[in-house]
């Protein structure tokens, strides 16, 4: 960000990392020029563009109506269309698919509305620290597959900065979402393992939406069960003698498919599978039927409780768990310490 010298200019530029072609042609490198005196004009070097067209577009991808979007705003429906197709237009993309029923983002939309949502936050938070002097919060949201070592380390990572000038946010979720939220600037960082069965696909998958893997640990795996659980004292245990008890595993939605899965293993013919939505009720089934899960094998017993243990799995397989960001961005100074606390888990490891 550059201010010219009397502070009248500023000049914002947002550098679009890996978005499908269509839409990285018009938004990539692109740079606005603001004038003091007339808070809703950019001028392009290409294009133009307005600020009140951005907040046009969130607006209506927030409300799925026309007529919702127009009246939150105060203006006139067939203002807020045409300001929307204009938009439309200078991208060359359609944002919205209009029906009876209201209207839809594209997927396209998608994409240019999480920029979007970037680019009227900066100016937020510039027009709120240097033009009406507030203090403002700085924000970080993670996104991650059920892993209690990485929620303790984003509680580690608020105690250290507090909340008094921060503003945090975490998501544990399913596999794709964890990609959705970062993809679409949901989230700066999505914790998620990759491994010699899923790697080539989630990879793919990476690639396709602008992000990059960045390995932190590489594990061996481990049986997580109830200590009352028959199996709990054994130094090693197979497959086979896991066969008379229920299998848990994440249930993974719409997307439920081997490669998305959060066990290693997935496409083995377990004889009783029991699927489940959140970790509590895992922690449960572990203790009411016998249950277990495979895992990285780090305890947290601060947040799960000394109810429970990791047995290792005679197999093989590593599982390496990593984080994904969006191409070509910086980690912010939050993000950085929760990754460093993440990669402590190191001496947690079990051989």
């Amino acid at each position: 960000m550059l201010m010219s010298g009397g502070g009248k200019h500023l000049l914002i530029s947002c550098e679009a990392a890996c978005v499908h072609e269509q839409v990285a042609q018009r938004i990539a490198n692109v740079r606005f020029k603001y004038s003091w005196n007339s808070y809703s004009t950019f001028d392009y070097e290409r294009k133009k563009m307005t600020l009140t067209q951005l907040r046009y577009a969130i607006t209506v991808a927030g409300s799925n109506s026309m007529n919702e979007a127009a009246r939150e705003l105060f203006i006139s429906q067939p203002s807020l269309s045409a300001a929307i197709k204009d938009l439309e237009e200078e991208l060359g993309i359609e944002l919205f698919r209009r029906t009876n029923r209201g209207v839809s983002m594209t997927p396209a939309g998608e994409e240019f509305i999480g920029y979007a949502r970037q680019v009227v936050e900066q100016y937020q938070l510039i027009e709120a620290k240097y033009i009406q002097k507030e203090q403002v919060k700085q924000k970080f949201s993670v996104s991650m597959q059920h892993y209690t070592f990485a929620v303790n380390a984003f509680i580690e990572m608020v105690k250290q900065f507090g909340m008094d000038d921060y503003e945090f946010a975490v998501h544990e979720t399913k596999t794709y979402e964890v990609i959705e939220d970062v993809k679409n600037f949901k989230s700066e960082i999505g914790i998620l393992y990759v491994n010699d069965f899923n790697r080539k696909i989630l990879q793919k998958l990476f690639v396709e939406n602008g992000l990059e893997f960045h390995e932190l640990l590489n594990c061996h795996i481990y049986v997580y069960m109830a200590k009352s659980h028959p199996l709990a004292d054994k130094q090693e245990i197979t497959l086979e003698e896991l066969e008379e008890y229920p299998c848990l595993s994440f249930e993974q939605g719409g997307n439920n498919s081997f490669y998305f899965a959060e066990e290693v293993l997935s496409t083995y013919e377990y004889k009783r599978l029991i699927k489940a939505d959140d970790r509590a009720t895992l922690l449960n089934l572990m203790v009411g039927l016998n249950g277990y899960t495979l895992c990285s094998g780090i305890i947290c017993e601060g947040l799960n409780g000394s109810d429970y243990c990791a047995v290792k799995l005679k197999s093989d397989e590593i599982m390496t768990i990593g984080y994904i960001s969006r191409k070509g961005t910086i980690i912010s100074e939050l993000g950085q310490k929760y990754l460093e606390e993440i990669s402590k888990y190191k001496d947690s490891l079990l051989d």
